[in-house]
């Protein structure tokens, strides 16, 4: 009777070993991953679009007739980014990700030859997609009571890439805070650092109404020149300067959140 034996390989040359699938791929597969999580945590993800909802619908039954003096002021076009930026202020992957770092997952991630950078890359790139997504029934909503974009449909483009990479620089907080601490309540309480940007701004009186210390404040403040940009989409047409103080505002918070989210991604990486 012949048998078959199995030689075991005798040289590292012959041993199987985990190689690298290139960045694309892994930004791919950590997106992939992220993005079939958001079902399964919808609880986590809708609480944000129906308060946006509520304050939205609220404010223009509250305050349109105050401003119907106003000649050619729309309130509810005026409303309509205050209640984007609410929906899609600090939603993001990074509860997901405190769940991996407890659970042992991140570690294990980290021993295998993905990019760093990429599993990072890869949460933030669903968020953008959730963000986007997220927008569509509060606009669904702002048309249904009659708000128009003066800059048509490609305004609108504009307005939602613009919101979603609001979203991204803000959620990048969470990140860092998940990766340094490993703590899923001090990553749900991210959302509170947006409230005073939101109320210190130009959220529900036009600036020029502002006046005193409070002007002052909305000046300085990111959010002021974000609204002002998404509601010269909205009212009044291509207006570049705004759109472009829109941007350096993204940019200038960006800036801040990315550098803490990887520093803390290298703080986590020397750990594991």
């Amino acid at each position: 009777m012949n048998t078959t034996s199995v030689v075991a390989p005798t040289d590292d040359s012959d041993a199987l070993r985990a190689r690298p699938a290139g960045f694309v791929h892994d930004v791919g597969a950590i997106a992939g991953r992220a993005l079939r999580g958001v079902p399964r945590d919808i609880e986590a993800v809708m609480p944000p679009v129906f308060i946006a909802l509520f304050f939205f619908i609220v404010n223009i039954a509250t305050l349109s007739k105050l401003t119907q003096s106003a000649g050619g002021f729309d309130y509810k076009a005026f409303q309509m980014p205050t209640a984007i930026l609410l929906g899609v202020t600090g939603v993001s992957r990074a509860p997901a990700l405190v769940l991996d770092v407890q659970n042992g997952y991140l570690d294990r991630l980290l021993m295998t030859p993905i990019r760093r950078l990429a599993i990072l890359l890869g949460h933030m790139i669903a968020d953008v997609a959730v963000a986007m997504a997220l927008t569509v029934p509060i606009l669904v909503v702002g048309f249904a009571i009659g708000v128009r974009f003066e800059t048509g449909v490609l305004g609108l483009v504009v307005f939602i890439l613009l919101a979603a990479l609001w979203s991204l620089a803000f959620s990048a907080f969470g990140y860092a805070i998940a990766l340094k601490t490993g703590n899923p309540a001090a990553v749900n309480s991210t959302f509170l650092l947006f409230f005073p940007f939101l109320f210190l701004t130009s959220s529900y009186v036009p600036r020029s109404q502002l006046s005193g210390w409070l002007d002052t404040v909305a000046g300085l403040n990111p959010v002021t020149y974000l609204l002002e940009g998404l509601r010269s989409l909205v009212s009044t047409g291509w207006e570049w300067s705004e759109l472009g103080k829109s941007l350096a505002a993204i940019a200038v918070l960006g800036t801040l959140s990315m550098s803490l989210c990887f520093a803390a991604l290298r703080g986590r990486t020397k750990r594991a």
